[in-house]
């Protein structure tokens, strides 16, 4: 009898009314996939790999120039924008670096911090990198010049309001690519 008492008081207390709240928002899930790449078209003065998964796209903007794209990632809502400009003498080349340093720091306004490193690629060429921390629309970038005819510049955005620890495993893999991009690089004579 008692245990009869005891699953009636559970099932009444059970009736009662409940409060019922929204579930916390989540996360979504991303599924990356293994990397691969295919090589640019030889209509550009320059040589690399990209990968299979993003889609080159004209540059739009009405300051484009000819070697200007994006290489978007439709799946992870990632763009690469890719900028190409000829160096034609020194102060071109100062213009193009004070440009690219420029746009960069416009970011100090959200950014925790913004590191810049030179590396050396497998190809034999130098590069400027920068990793920006932070609530930022672009978490990295790199320049690279041959410092005589050639400029590359290209910085990675998300078109989400995500916030960035969250996308963590999706910049780093973009990240990847871009590095891939640098150590296939190799300018057209």
């Amino acid at each position: 009898m008692r245990k009869w008492f005891c699953i009636l008081a559970v099932v009444i207390m059970s009736c009662g009314e409940k409060n019922f709240n929204p579930k916390p928002k989540g996360f979504n899930r991303i599924d990356l996939t293994p990397a691969k790449y295919q090589m640019l078209a030889d209509s550009f003065p320059f040589r690399l790999e990209y990968s299979t998964q993003a889609t080159i796209l004209k540059d739009s903007s009405w300051i484009a120039e000819r070697y200007w794209f994006d290489l978007y990632y439709e799946q992870l809502g990632a763009n690469i924008q890719v900028t190409y400009k000829p160096v034609n003498n020194r102060q071109t080349l100062e213009e193009y670096l004070s440009d690219s340093y420029r746009l960069t720091s416009e970011h100090r306004v959200k950014a925790y911090a913004i590191d810049e490193s030179v590396i050396s690629l497998n190809n034999g060429i130098k590069a400027t990198v920068m990793e920006l921390s932070g609530e930022v629309p672009t978490q990295f970038q790199f320049h690279v010049t041959d410092s005589t005819k050639h400029f590359l510049r290209c910085a990675l955005y998300f078109k989400t309001a995500t916030q960035n620890d969250s996308l963590r495993p999706v910049i780093n893999y973009v990240k990847m690519d871009m590095l891939h991009m640098l150590n296939t690089l190799s300018w057209d004579q």
